[in-house]
């Protein structure tokens, strides 16, 4: 499956998602841009285009959505997608959880892992858990060395998704 994501205004945005009732697009508000989101098939003029590598739970009209962006290596995309096919699935336990995407960009080499939340609260009482520490020990932002396959400094971007009118 794929994911295609494209930025715009607002009311752009609005009405694409108007155009195709058929298909859900998802519209996320951020400090300075408006994303929206889709699965399935490509709607946008000029997207971002992603395949899924692993993903679990639901996107829904409503939450928080954190994308951990990741640059990784050509040689290094085996074993950060081993790693995250492998996981504990911690995350998937925690109180808000909604859904997670682990998005492989069909250009370039970011890496996107989409986690999509039931308010900010719940990301923050993650970010904060034992959970996550166990699960970031040794490739988190705390850590002093970073795993083989990053190709460079990780960014996070946060979305409010706009609920359906």
């Amino acid at each position: 499956m794929n994911v295609y994501l494209t930025s715009g205004t607002y009311d752009y945005l609005r009405t694409i998602q108007e155009d195709h009732p058929e298909q859900p697009v998802f519209l996320m508000n951020g400090e300075d841009n408006t994303v929206a989101y889709t699965e399935g098939d490509n709607i946008f003029q000029e997207p971002h285009v992603y395949e899924v590598v692993d993903q679990e739970g639901t996107f829904e009209h409503s939450g928080y959505v954190v994308m951990n962006n990741i640059p990784v290596t050509d040689e290094g995309r085996p074993l950060f997608e081993d790693r995250f096919k492998n996981r504990a699935g911690a995350i998937e336990d925690s109180p808000g959880f909604q859904a997670i995407r682990i998005l492989r960009p069909t250009q370039g080499n970011t890496y996107t892992v989409l986690t999509l939340w039931k308010d900010v609260q719940s990301f923050e009482d993650w970010k904060n858990s034992q959970a996550f520490e166990k699960a970031h020990k040794n490739s988190g932002p705390q850590s002093e060395e970073k795993p083989s396959y990053v190709a460079g400094p990780a960014y996070l971007t946060k979305y409010h998704v706009i609920g359906e009118e």
